[in-house]
């Protein structure tokens, strides 16, 4: 057999082995039910460009998820951030959203859309604690009681932040201290928010499209086997998640056509030449594996 050959047969079968993966993945795999999630994320388009197949698997209506979005920026470097807050806002509804009230967007001298700063991780577990973790009249607080919040899960980036970008970054850091300020001094109690974030995976295969749906599976697999048990592999918290978008245009739910008509569509000041190999190569527009964060400690509340 020919290398072309070879080449042509993996075209064709790898799309076809991935649409059979799709459907063992919805039937099978862990997901999340009847959670409140907060999407967080540093950008407008970051929900579109890194995070459309989790938002579309976990708004599903039968899901009973009901999933919000907040972002930290308008993403105004370029003067657009007015524009950039109604395309973040359509592109959520495209994706799959409850509301347009279930977007927030962040405007604030300390997130500042930068290439070159990372956020203060104090400042974003501030912000998080006062949004989730209101403070509720009359009652009085109590060491001994169990942590609370106003939201199951929150979903974002890993400590590379997919791309590097520092405020992605600055983000998992900032995540993290907020969990962990949920159970300081609370010892026995796990934090009553589930952090899950993005897993940021080497270059060659961030371009590699449906063709990088085995080497996650299997990466998924491992990160299930290995989480920690005093968390995870539970059906309430399972340790690690994927999600994969259909390729059927009709697909029940949405899929890839419905992540790109949110960039495409929604985001279209941002859809400069580069975007479209972004959208037509990246595996982040097919394909999310996601892990549940673990072993929150008194390094997470250090100054940083």
């Amino acid at each position: 057999m020919s290398l072309l050959t070879l080449l042509g047969a993996l075209v064709v079968l790898v799309p076809v082995l991935y649409m059979y993966t799709v459907s063992v993945v919805a039937g099978r795999f862990p997901t999340l039910r009847n959670k409140r999630i907060c999407l967080l994320i540093a950008h407008p388009d970051d929900e579109a460009m890194f995070f459309a197949p989790s938002v579309l698997a976990l708004t599903r209506p039968e899901t009973g998820n009901h999933v919000k979005i907040l972002c930290l920026s308008s993403g105004n470097a370029a003067g657009l951030g007015e524009t950039r807050k109604r395309e973040l806002v359509k592109s959520a509804m495209t994706l799959g959203l409850r509301a347009e009230d279930d977007v927030f967007v962040v405007d604030s001298p300390d997130f500042q859309d930068s290439m070159t700063t990372e956020w203060d991780n104090t400042a974003i577990a501030t912000l998080l604690a006062s949004a989730f973790t209101p403070p509720v009249p009359g009652a009085k607080k109590s060491a001994d009681g169990p942590p609370g919040a106003t939201i199951d899960v929150l979903v974002t980036f890993d400590d590379r932040g997919v791309s590097g970008h520092p405020n992605h970054v600055s983000l998992y850091r900032g995540a993290r201290r907020f969990v962990a300020a949920l159970v300081q001094g609370k010892p026995g109690w796990r934090p009553p928010v589930d952090l899950y974030t993005l897993t940021t995976v080497p270059f060659i295969r961030k371009y590699t499209w449906v063709f990088d749906v085995l080497p996650t599976v299997v990466s998924w697999g491992f990160r299930l086997r290995s989480a920690d048990p005093k968390i995870a592999k539970t059906k309430e918290h399972p340790g690690a998640l994927v999600f994969l978008a259909d390729l059927n245009p009709s697909a029940t739910g949405g899929g890839l056509g419905t992540a790109w008509r949110a960039m495409t569509t929604a985001h279209q000041s941002q859809m400069v030449w580069f975007r479209y190999g972004w959208i037509a190569l990246s595996r982040y527009m097919v394909m999310n594996d996601l892990r549940l964060e673990g072993n929150f400690g008194p390094a997470d509340l250090k100054k940083p």
